[in-house]
C-alpha cells in the first residue's frame, strides 16, 4: 500500500485536490502523519475543523508557501512522500499576472526538488496537467517548465535516494475553475456562454484523480509521466447535459485557450508504453533505466493523445454520473 505508515506531505493542500486527497487518505491508508502545507489560514482552519489534529490524529498543518525554501525545509523535516499540488492555475490569472505564476509553479517547485533532495525525502508526485504539452498560455508554459524540473531532478538526488515523477490529466468535474459551476450558475439566466463551438475536453472527477495519484506514487521508479485513460466531451455537449433549456451564446476563444487538448503529444508518444488504463511517458535520458517498464507495449508510430481523436466519449447519462461521483456536485444533481 503507497501510503501506509508513511509521513506524507501535501503542498497547497487546501485546494480541491488536496481536499479530496486527505478524506481519501484517511479513508484507505494508515498514515504516521499527513501534513497539510498550504498558504491559506481560513482553509486551514476549515479543514482542522473537518479532519482535526488531536491527539491520535496523523493531521499536522503548516502555514507555508513553496516560494519560501526556508519554510519547506523545515516542513519536510522526516517527510517520506511529498505531493505537489501547490500552483497557480487559473489561465487568465497567470496571464495578467506572469511573474506571480513563475514564483509559484517553476521556482516552487525548484525549490520543492532542491528540499526534498537535501531532507531524502523518497518520493515526491508533482500534479500536471493537459495544458502543459504544447502550451500556448503562461500557465502551461509554467507547468511544462515544472514537468522538466521534476523529471530531470533525478539526476541531481545523489545518494539521497529521492524519487521524482508527475502524473498530468485533464479537467476536473467540478472543482474551483471548471466550467461545469459556471453553466450551472449561468443557467439561472437562461443563457449559457461558449467560446468555440467545435471545443473538446478530458474529463474525470476529483476522486479518480487522487486515487489515480496515489496509485501512481505506488508504481513510480522516478522520472515517469503519468497519463491516465480518461474520456472526452465537446463543451456544446457539456452545455446541454448542465442547460438543456438555455440558449448558448458563443463569445470567441480567449487568450491561451485551444480548441483541444493533448495529453501526450506525438513526440512524447516516441517513447511512452501503454500499461493497465494509462499510458506512462518514460524520461528520455541517460540515467534512466531502460528496464523499467520494458515489459509494456510501445504506442504506434504518429499516435497522439488528444481530446478531439480520443476513443473515449461520455455521454450525457454518463455525464451526469460522472457528476454525481463527483465532489461537491450536490448543488449539481438537484437540478437534474
Amino acid at each position: 500500500m503507497p501510503l501506509n505508515d508513511q509521513v506524507v506531505l501535501i503542498t497547497g493542500g487546501t485546494g480541491s485536490f488536496g481536499r479530496k486527497f486527505i478524506e481519501i487518505a484517511l479513508k484507505n491508508y494508515h498514515l504516521r502523519k499527513l501534513i497539510v502545507f498550504s498558504r491559506d489560514e481560513l482553509k486551514q482552519h476549515q479543514m482542522r475543523r473537518q479532519f482535526g489534529d488531536g491527539a491520535g490524529s496523523p493531521m499536522r498543518y503548516f502555514i507555508g508557501d513553496v516560494r519560501d525554501k526556508e519554510r519547506l525545509h523545515r516542513a519536510f523535516h522526516g517527510v517520506d512522500i511529498v505531493v505537489h499540488a501547490a500552483a497557480l492555475k487559473h489561465v487568465p490569472v497567470c496571464e495578467y499576472n506572469p511573474f506571480e505564476a513563475i514564483q509559484t509553479n517553476v521556482i516552487g517547485a525548484k525549490n520543492v526538488i532542491d528540499v526534498a533532495i537535501d531532507r531524502r525525502v523518497k518520493k515526491v508526485m508533482a500534479i500536471s496537467t493537459d495544458k502543459a504539452v504544447n502550451p500556448v498560455n503562461l500557465y502551461g508554459a509554467s507547468k511544462l517548465c515544472a514537468e522538466k524540473l521534476i523529471v530531470q531532478g533525478n539526476a541531481y538526488v545523489g545518494e539521497s535516494g529521492t524519487r521524482m515523477s508527475c502524473t498530468r490529466y485533464g479537467n476536473v468535474v467540478g472543482s474551483r475553475g471548471s466550467v461545469v459551476p459556471v453553466f450551472l450558475e449561468q443557467r439561472k439566466s437562461g443563457a449559457v456562454t461558449i467560446t468555440d463551438a467545435r471545443m473538446t475536453r478530458f474529463w474525470l472527477t476529483l476522486e479518480q484523480g487522487v486515487k489515480f495519484v496515489i496509485g501512481c506514487i505506488g508504481r513510480m521508479h522516478g522520472g515517469e509521466i503519468f497519463v491516465p485513460k480518461i474520456p472526452s466531451m465537446s463543451l456544446m455537449d457539456v452545455a446541454k447535459s448542465l442547460a438543456p433549456e438555455c440558449q448558448v451564446q458563443f463569445v470567441g476563444i480567449r487568450p491561451g485557450e485551444k480548441i483541444h487538448e493533448v495529453l501526450v503529444s506525438e513526440d512524447e508518444a516516441r517513447h511512452t508504453v501503454d500499461y493497465e488504463g494509462m499510458y506512462v511517458i518514460r524520461p528520455a535520458h541517460p540515467w534512466w533505466n531502460a528496464e523499467n517498464w520494458a515489459g509494456c507495449a510501445s504506442l504506434p508510430d504518429g499516435f497522439e493523445y488528444a481530446s478531439n481523436t480520443n476513443s473515449q466519449w461520455l455521454t450525457p447519462e454518463q455525464f451526469w454520473r460522472l457528476m454525481d461521483e463527483g465532489a461537491g456536485t450536490q448543488a449539481a444533481t438537484t437540478g437534474h
